[in-house]
């Protein structure tokens, strides 16, 4: 096995640790960090003209964004989880438009959005994260 393989291998074992031993709030938070980080990376790809990982990463962000969305419990979270619904049905329509047109400003928006979210989650508080 060679070092890449190797690094690989480990970065699978340790993704899979932690989400074996995270709670649901936790892998909410996993979760948009994935996306956030896909984002960047299709971002690059854009700079770099490397067209098919662009797609493959933005099709990982649409993923990861539908996941988060069909894990909405509407019936619990009211308005709240009607709002998030609609938001990331949006971001997944400006990913596809970023991808069709290549434009990171586009990019630049789904990601703030997310870190948007990811802020209120972030300091929600302890009695809340089960």
């Amino acid at each position: 096995m060679n070092a890449v393989a190797a690094i690989k291998k480990y970065q699978q074992v340790s993704v899979s640790s932690s989400v074996m031993g995270a709670s649901p709030h936790r892998l909410v938070q996993m979760l948009m960090e994935g996306a956030l980080e896909r984002i960047a990376v299709a971002k690059e790809c854009i700079v770099r003209n490397e067209v098919a990982m662009k797609g493959q990463n933005i099709g990982r962000a649409i993923d990861i964004v539908g996941g988060l969305q069909d894990s909405l419990n509407k019936e619990a979270g009211g308005e709240i989880a009607e709002n998030l619904n609609n938001l990331y049905d949006y971001m997944i329509r400006r990913l596809l438009v970023a991808n069709s047109q290549n434009d990171a400003s586009i990019l630049d928006e789904v990601s703030n959005l997310v870190l948007e979210i990811k802020m209120g989650w972030d300091a929600m508080p302890d009695a809340y994260k089960h």
